[in-house]
């Protein structure tokens, strides 16, 4: 193995998808930007201003991971993924997407190596610049609790009160997915994380 191949696997980008603004703030939408803020506060980094997003590196068990948020706004986040993903010469296994995901439960997570942007519009435009969708991917399930033709409200809006204690919780175990992908491989993450119901 090459000095060049060494580096690579010890090398991380993470990408956190949300909206700037205040009043995307704690969102379900922006629940990327959330979990990444709860990983880099934990790891004793912190976030500053850069091209196309806040980022942020931490050093995890000799890992260097690089986190981002983009600053593009939700649909043009395949911009900001792809710069930082060239300027860090992560491989593209080497990054996770951290978004929300209507599609599963609030008590429930999800890892895969590849998948569909299924409708959000932050994978839409990652997967366009990026010609793939085989990219690793943690689906943060806010379930869908909403009248019909209420999906953007519903995805835009604040937790509920009753919902922040799970919520806060299941970041806590996010960060954990995170951990375990970074330093066991996607593999391991899959197989404890995919099956666990985060409730309080």
């Amino acid at each position: 193995m090459t000095i060049d191949q060494c580096h690579h696997m010890s090398k991380f980008l993470l990408v956190g998808l949300g909206n700037i603004g205040p009043e995307y703030a704690n969102t379900r939408h922006n629940i990327g930007f959330d979990v990444l803020n709860v990983f880099v506060m934990k790891h004793k980094g912190s976030f500053a201003v850069d091209r196309l997003a806040y980022m942020a590196e931490v050093k995890f068990k000799g890992k260097n991971i690089v986190c981002i948020c983009p600053t593009t706004y939700m649909n043009l986040s395949g911009r900001a993924f792809k710069y930082w993903m060239d300027k860090t010469k992560v491989p593209l296994e080497n990054t996770l997407t951290v978004v929300d995901d209507i599609a599963l439960p609030l008590d429930r997570i999800r890892i895969r190596p590849s998948g569909s942007a299924g409708g959000h519009n932050g994978l839409k435009d990652i997967q366009n610049i990026l010609g793939t969708d085989v990219y690793p991917k943690l689906r943060f399930g806010i379930g869908n609790q909403y009248p019909k033709g209420m999906q953007a409200d519903f995805v835009l809006g604040k937790w509920r009160k009753e919902e922040e204690p799970q919520v806060r919780l299941k970041i806590e175990t996010t960060v954990g997915a995170i951990e375990c992908f970074v330093t066991a491989g996607i593999e391991q993450a899959m197989t404890l994380y995919n099956n666990m119901s985060i409730k309080l």
